[in-house]
């Protein structure tokens, strides 16, 4: 929901969801006003700027969302819910508890912060951890490295200006990876079993396990997808193009595995260095 965001989403088959769910993204998909794939995200953002806009500004919508990224492959329909009402309390408490109370009432006034966060105190106790389940992650400025393992090079999506998406429309420029749950968790299960064979639990093991987990509470038959979202437009076409953090990052892991540790390095440093680059442009003028 943030201008210069990336994400990482998790489509789940029609059957994982429960039946009243299921007939409603049935339905949903069926809808002729449901945001279409090329607008969503300037949807999604520009609820979330009309909320903070507001006076007082809110930090969470009063509803769920009833929106939903959704694919088709080979007549199966995937949904991954925008959950836009519990990624924003997770946001907020993160946020809420990295800020000083003094800092905190320059962007929501007290009363309104603790509102959220009694609302949202009450969802979890009434659904408990597994109503914290979200299907999409953001990372805003970069991609996290670990954010390129569960994918392969060849699963590259990008389109640029007025050319045509996976999907068949006109879009904006994007960069996506698209990818099974079983190749996605099979990358991980290997990328973390060589990095502690060659280097240790270094912190990057400790990121790789983290999405790893993540993707173990989600139906075996899903689609995992890493979109570049905003991100691409602090990218130029030309380095759009010669982005390939994800070959390179299985490069790396492929030099490690057989021995090859300057191979390894350069290739990781190169996906250091190109996010690092991206990232210092949140602090420039």
């Amino acid at each position: 929901m943030l201008p210069y965001a990336a994400y990482l989403r998790v489509y789940e088959p029609l059957t994982a969801f429960a039946p009243p769910e299921r007939s409603s993204w049935a339905a949903y998909a069926e809808a002729t006003d449901r945001p279409r794939r090329a607008g969503a995200l300037h949807a999604e953002h520009g609820e979330a700027v009309r909320r903070l806009l507001g006076v007082p500004p809110s930090p969470a919508p009063a509803q769920e969302s009833p929106n939903a990224y959704l694919r088709r492959v080979e007549d199966v329909l995937y949904v991954c819910p925008w959950q836009s009402r519990l990624r924003s309390w997770l946001a907020f408490s993160r946020f809420r508890g990295s800020t000083p109370v003094r800092l905190m009432e320059r962007f929501v006034p007290i009363s309104v912060a603790e509102q959220t966060a009694d609302d949202f105190d009450r969802f979890k106790r009434r659904g408990g951890a597994a109503a914290l389940r979200t299907h999409i992650r953001t990372s805003t400025w970069h991609v996290p490295t670990s954010w390129f393992v569960p994918f392969d090079g060849n699963e590259r999506w990008l389109v640029l200006d007025g050319e045509g998406d996976p999907e068949g429309t006109t879009t904006t420029r994007n960069l996506i990876y698209v990818t099974s749950m079983a190749h996605a968790r099979r990358r991980c299960a290997r990328a973390l079993q060589i990095i502690r064979r060659q280097v240790g639990e270094v912190a990057v093991a400790a990121e790789v396990e983290e999405i790893a987990r993540w993707l173990e509470e989600f139906h075996p038959h899903s689609l995992v997808e890493l979109d570049y979202g905003g991100i691409v437009h602090l990218m130029g076409d030309d380095k759009l193009q010669g982005d390939q953090s994800v070959a390179e990052i299985a490069a790396a892991l492929t030099g490690l595995e057989n021995g090859e540790e300057e191979l390894a390095y350069a290739m990781y440093q190169r996906v250091i260095l190109r996010w690092r680059s991206i990232q210092l442009l949140e602090s420039a003028n």
